[in-house]
C-alpha cells in the first residue's frame, strides 16, 4: 500500500491514506494550470513560474512512474498560447530545451519513454531538435511513457483526422461505413497507445475547472479531479491525493454496476 498525509479542506484535520495498489490509473492527464499566478502571488515574473513549474515536472513524473502509471500525459503548450506576450511564449519555447538537456539521463534511469503529440512542425528549431533528441534517447525504455501535448489541441487534433479518414475514402481506399469509434481513435495522436490511449483520471490544477481544448476526444469517460494548488506547488502527496479521489469513483461508462 501507498500511504500518505492528507488534509481535509474543511476541518483542517490532517489524516493518513492508503492508496489502493490495484487501482492505480494507468492513464492521468494533467492539464498544468496555474504557474503565473504562483509567480505573481510571490512577486516575480511569470516566467519564475514557468521554470519552478518545469521542476515540477521532473518530481511529478518520477513519482508517476514510481507509483505504476503507464502513460502521463501533461498539457505543456496549446495552440492558443500562441497568443501570449512574445516574450513568454519565447520562454516557454526554451523551457523543452532545458527540461531534456538536463532530465533525460534520470528519464532513462527510470526506464521512462518521452513522447510528444501536437504540431511539432511548427516549434521554433530548438525545441524540435530537443523534442527529437528526447525521443530518441529514451525510444528503448520500456516503463511509464511521459507524455508532453506540445501545440496541441483537441479540436485541431479531431479535425485533422477526419480530414485524414476522409481522403481515404476519396480515393476509394475506406468505406465510410468503417468509420467507427476505434478507427477515429486510432487516428488521434494518441493511437499508438494503444488501449492505454484514453486518460482514466484528468487532473486540473490551479482551481479552474474547465478543460481549455484538451483531448476533447479522450476524455469522454475520465474521472475528473480539480484541485486548487498552483503548478508549482504540485508534488507527489498532491498527486497521491488526486488519485485517492479518483478511487473512490464508482466508474460505469454510462452502464449500471452494482456497488
Amino acid at each position: 500500500m501507498f500511504s500518505f498525509l492528507s488534509k481535509d479542506q474543511k476541518t483542517g484535520e490532517v489524516a493518513e491514506r492508503q492508496l489502493d495498489e490495484t487501482n492505480i490509473p494507468a492513464h492521468v492527464a494533467i492539464i498544468m494550470d496555474g504557474n503565473g499566478r504562483w509567480a505573481q502571488q510571490r512577486h516575480l515574473p511569470r516566467i519564475a513560474g514557468h521554470k519552478q513549474g518545469m521542476n515540477t515536472v521532473k518530481t511529478v513524473a518520477t513519482a508517476a512512474s514510481h507509483l505504476g502509471i503507464k502513460v502521463l500525459t501533461l498539457y505543456a503548450f496549446s495552440t492558443e498560447n500562441w497568443k501570449r506576450p512574445s516574450a513568454e511564449v519565447n520562454y516557454l519555447m526554451k523551457l523543452p530545451v532545458d527540461f531534456f538537456g538536463t532530465f533525460v539521463p534520470d528519464l532513462v534511469k527510470n526506464n521512462i519513454r518521452v513522447k510528444v503529440m501536437g504540431y511539432t512542425a511548427d516549434l521554433p528549431a530548438a525545441t524540435q531538435k530537443a523534442v527529437r533528441d528526447a525521443i530518441a534517447a529514451t525510444k528503448d525504455c520500456t516503463g511509464m511513457v511521459l507524455n508532453f501535448a506540445l501545440n496541441y489541441g483537441g479540436r485541431a487534433e479531431i479535425v485533422t483526422a477526419v480530414q485524414r479518414l476522409a481522403q481515404q475514402a476519396q480515393a476509394g481506399d475506406l468505406d465510410p461505413a468503417e468509420i467507427t469509434e476505434q478507427r477515429i481513435g486510432a487516428e488521434l495522436m494518441t493511437g499508438d497507445l494503444g488501449d492505454l490511449q484514453d486518460p482514466d483520471l484528468l487532473i486540473r490544477t490551479s482551481g479552474e475547472e474547465r478543460l481549455s481544448n484538451f483531448m476533447l476526444w479522450q476524455v469522454a469517460y475520465s474521472e475528473f479531479v480539480f484541485m486548487t494548488q498552483h503548478w508549482p506547488d504540485f508534488d507527489q502527496t498532491t498527486l497521491e491525493q488526486a488519485i485517492y479521489a479518483y478511487q473512490q469513483r464508482h466508474r460505469r461508462f454510462g452502464g449500471l454496476k452494482n456497488e
